[in-house]
């Protein structure tokens, strides 16, 4: 009996001492701190690389890895670099994604493109001034396009992130 309460006595004590020292919950002020955003520029920045080191790469219809890549095959694989998910297809990344304006495009952000019928199509990961990385299609390699393009620009239809 003497040992049962020294076991309560024992419990009690680890449960107060247990809630005495429970974390007091954080608030963060409204809105992205400089602190905050480093991880996000971190991931932009692994995006982009990661882009960049798949330039030459031949297409492959759904391909995901470095062995070839279709255009959201790219975008999937580079996003999973730097730790984030995203859909396998261009019209389910286009539907996913938070749209970002055209004037407002950071690096790491897709831009979608309408190139045949009434669904987006295609898709390319933007790397700064105007310029994307994508897969463009069978027997062409992974490249660098410009949205100074007029084939690109009277297909483009949107910009999104998954950051």
């Amino acid at each position: 009996m003497r040992l049962f309460q020294s076991l309560v006595t024992v419990c009690f004590l680890i449960t107060l001492v247990g809630c005495a020292s429970a974390p007091q919950q954080k608030s963060y002020p409204a809105g992205p701190s400089s602190t905050q955003q480093a991880p996000i520029e971190q991931d932009r920045k692994r995006i982009v690389t990661s882009a960049e080191s798949m330039l030459g790469t031949p297409y492959r219809y759904g391909g995901t890895s470095p062995a070839g890549f279709d255009c959201s095959g790219l975008v999937y694989y580079t996003h999973r670099q730097a730790g984030l998910y995203t859909p396998r297809t261009a019209m389910a990344q286009f539907e996913a994604s938070r749209p970002v304006a055209i004037k407002h495009l950071k690096p790491g952000d897709l831009l979608f493109f309408k190139l045949t019928g009434t669904k987006t199509s295609h898709v390319g990961i933007y790397t700064g001034r105007g310029k994307f990385i994508h897969a463009p299609s069978s027997g062409k390699r992974v490249s660098r396009s410009t949205l100074d393009n007029p084939y690109w620009q009277r297909h483009l239809i949107g910009a999104g992130t998954f950051l």
